[in-house]
């Protein structure tokens, strides 16, 4: 009978083994299904964040469609007034005498540099004055 107490453990060891492996087949089981929950969830906020990133990159392309076509026709608009600026030779004149001004030239430079009449001259340097009155009120304040 001395055998008995070491088959009695045995079976003990193997109890517990089994109770054991158990445990770690459930508490296995409760992760996976966790597991699983986590991954739904973030597969759902994954396909929400990329229909959201699909709307934002569309609305991106159509803004710089848009931005493309309304740049090109600033393009053409401003060749279109280079065109009618270089065709006039009355507003060159004009032009080139307000630069004029701006760098301090009098009425007689503007006749003899620009080909502008008297009175046009005239007019000229009293709009000049004015705006750099009106310019340096503004500035004061």
């Amino acid at each position: 009978m001395g055998g008995a107490p070491g088959v009695s453990f045995l079976w003990l060891a193997v109890g517990l083994l089994a109770l054991v492996s158990l445990a770690a087949v459930l508490v296995t089981a409760l992760l996976w299904v966790r597991i699983r929950r986590q991954e739904k969830r973030h597969q759902v906020l994954i396909n929400v964040l990329r229909n959201e990133i699909q709307g934002m990159t569309g609305s991106s392309i159509g803004m710089g469609k848009r931005l493309k076509t309304v740049e090109q026709k600033l393009d053409i608009a401003v060749e279109k007034q280079h065109e009618l600026e270089n065709r006039d030779p009355g507003v060159l004149a004009y032009n080139q005498a307000a630069k004029l001004m701006e760098m301090g030239a009098g009425v007689d430079d503007l006749v003899r540099s620009c080909g502008i009449g008297r009175p046009e001259a005239e007019l000229m340097a009293l709009l000049h004055r004015e705006l750099q009155d009106e310019r340096s009120l503004t500035h004061k304040h």
